[in-house]
C-alpha cells in the first residue's frame, strides 16, 4: 500500500508533537495550532493572504463543526441555573444522595450508568441527561468534578462507544472496510473491550484517589456549575416536588422516543437540547411569574456565556486537527495528492505500508494506525482504514482480521471519540465546568495504559 507524503503530512506531524509536548507540559496551545494552520495553508497555497485568510476559515469551519455540542451545553447550563435558583435541584438530587455517599461509589456509579446509556443513545446525549443530576450529588459526596467528568468520559465516550454493541455504527465501518460480517467484529471486540475497559478505568481511579490523598485534586464544589447561584425562595414545596418528577420524566420520555424513533447521535442531542429549552421557558413562567420572559432569557444569556467561555479556547486547536480531514479540503482547499484519503489517514496509511508482518507487529500497527487516525477527534473518521489494514494484515499472517480489526477500532475511538483529543472530550467537560485540556491529561496515562495491554491482549488472541 503506496502512499506519497508530502511536506504537508510532515508539517502537521511535527505540529502534533509540540501540541501534545506543550499539552504535557501545561501550556497553552492556542499560538502553536495557529502558527501550525498558518504553515499548513502557506505551504499548500503559496500564498500569504490566503494563508492568512486560512486561519480565520478554520476557526469558522470548526465553529461549525462544534456548533451542536456548544448548543446542547449551553441549553443544559441554562436550565441547570433555573434548577438551582428555584431549589428544584436539591429534591431531585435527595434520592441519590442516600446512595452516593462517597467519593468511590460516586465514580463507579456515574460510570456505569453513564456506560448503559451511552450503549443505546450514544454518549453526548448520555452526559447532558446524566450531568445535571448526578454532577451536584457526586460533589456532595467528595469526588471533585473533575473525577465525575473522568467517569462520565472514559466509561461513556471510552467503554460504549468504542465497543458500540447495540446501535453498531462502528463495528459496520469497520467490518465493511474488512470485508468480515458485522458480527465477527463484535464479538471479537468483546474481550478487548472488557480489558480496555477495565485496566483503563481500574488506572484511572487508582491515580485520582492517589492525587486526592495527596491534595493534588480537592474534593470541593469549584466544578458544580449549578452552585454558582443560590437558591431562591421561588416555588412551594408541592411545585418543586412536582418538577422534580416531571423534569426526569420528561427526559424518560426522550429516551424512549430515542429508542422507537431510533435517534442517535446529533439527532439524539437534538431532542434532549430542546426538551431542555421547554423545560426552561416552563420553570421561568412559573417560578418568576410576570417577569419568566425577561428571566428566560436572562438564564439561556447565562448558558452561552458559559459555553463559549468553555469553547473559546478549544476552537484553534480543533481547528488545527480538523486540518488532518476533510477540512483541509473546505478550509484551504484542494492541494493534496490525488490519492490522499486526508492527512492523518495517509500517515496512518503510510506506517501500515512501512512494517514488517508478524501478528504482534500487526497488533502494534493496528493501536498506531487507530491511535493516528483518531488525531482528528472524530474517532470514526480513521476506522474505515483501520478495516482495510486489517483485512490487508490478516491475509498476510493467515488469520486474525476480525481481533485486528476490532483492535484498530478501539483504539480509534478511544483516541479520537472522546478520552484524549481535547474538543472532542468537552460535553463532559462543559458540564462539569473543567478544563478539557486538563481531562485530557489526566486521562492520559490510563489510557496508554489500557491500550498497552489491550494490544498484548490482541496478540494472544490473533
Amino acid at each position: 500500500m503506496e502512499m506519497e507524503l508530502t511536506a504537508l503530512h510532515w508539517i502537521y506531524v511535527v505540529f502534533i508533537a509540540l501540541i501534545i509536548g506543550f499539552m504535557v507540559k501545561r501550556r497553552d496551545t492556542t499560538l502553536i495550532c495557529i502558527i501550525g494552520i498558518f504553515l499548513l495553508a502557506l505551504v499548500a497555497t503559496g500564498s500569504l493572504a490566503s494563508s492568512i485568510s486560512g486561519i480565520f476559515n478554520s476557526f469558522i469551519f470548526a465553529i461549525t463543526e462544534l456548533m451542536s455540542t456548544i448548543l446542547i451545553i449551553s441549553i443544559i447550563v441554562a436550565m441547570s441555573t433555573v434548577l438551582t435558583k428555584s431549589g428544584i435541584n436539591d429534591v431531585m438530587i435527595a434520592p441519590f444522595a442516600k446512595f452516593i455517599k462517597n467519593p468511590t461509589l460516586a465514580f463507579w456509579v456515574i460510570g456505569i450508568v453513564m456506560m448503559m446509556i451511552s450503549w443505546f443513545f450514544w454518549p453526548s446525549p448520555a452526559v447532558a441527561l446524566l450531568g445535571a443530576v448526578l454532577l451536584p450529588v457526586a460533589l456532595r459526596a467528595g469526588l471533585p468534578a473533575l473525577g465525575v467528568a473522568m467517569a462520565m468520559n472514559l466509561f461513556g465516550h471510552g467503554i460504549a462507544l468504542s465497543g458500540d454493541f447495540i446501535i453498531q455504527a462502528a463495528p459496520k465501518l469497520t467490518g465493511d472496510a474488512a470485508s468480515i460480517p458485522v458480527g465477527d467484529v463484535i464479538a471479537a471486540s468483546i474481550p478487548l473491550v472488557i480489558t480496555m475497559g477495565v485496566v483503563t478505568t481500574l488506572s484511572a481511579f487508582i491515580l485520582l484517589k492517589r492525587d486526592m490523598k495527596l491534595g493534588r485534586i480537592k474534593a470541593d464544589n469549584e466544578g458544580l456549575v449549578q452552585d454558582q447561584t443560590m437558591s431562591e425562595d421561588l416555588l412551594t414545596l408541592a411545585q418543586k416536588k412536582f418538577f422534580a418528577v416531571f423534569i426526569p420524566i420528561a427526559f424518560l420520555l426522550d429516551v424512549v422516543a430515542l429508542s422507537i424513533l431510533k435517534l442517535q447521535g446529533g439527532d439524539a442531542t437534538a431532542l434532549v437540547g430542546g426538551t431542555a429549552v421547554f423545560i426552561l421557558l416552563i420553570l421561568s413562567l412559573v417560578a418568576h411569574k410576570q417577569q419568566g420572559l425577561e428571566k428566560s432569557t436572562a438564564y439561556l444569556i447565562q448558558g452561552f456565556q458559559f459555553g463559549f467561555k468553555v469553547f473559546g479556547p478549544v476552537i484553534p486547536i480543533a481547528a488545527f486537527f480538523y486540518l488532518g480531514d476533510s477540512g483541509f479540503n473546505q478550509i484551504i482547499g484542494d492541494y493534496l495528492p490525488k490519492t490522499s484519503l486526508g492527512i492523518v489517514n495517509d500517515l496512518g496509511a503510510a506506517l501500515a505500508a512501512s512494517v514488517p508482518l508478524t501478528k504482534e507487529i500487526a497488533a502494534v500497527t493496528l493501536t498506531g494506525i487507530g491511535a493516528i487516525t483518531g488525531l482528528d477527534g472524530s474517532g470514526f473518521s480513521g476506522i474505515s482504514l483501520a478495516g482495510s489494514v486489517a483485512k490487508l494484515f490478516g491475509t498476510a499472517i493467515g488469520g486474525g482480521t476480525a481481533t485486528l480489526t476490532a483492535l484498530g477500532q478501539i483504539t480509534a475511538i478511544w483516541v479520537g471519540g472522546g478520552t484524549l483529543i481535547p474538543w472532542a472530550l468537552i460535553p463532559a467537560a462543559a458540564i462539569c465546568n473543567v478544563s478539557p485540556f486538563e481531562l485530557a491529561r489526566r486521562n492520559l496515562l490510563p489510557v496508554t495504559i489500557g491500550l498497552a495491554v489491550t494490544t498484548i491482549v490482541a496478540m494472544f488472541l490473533i
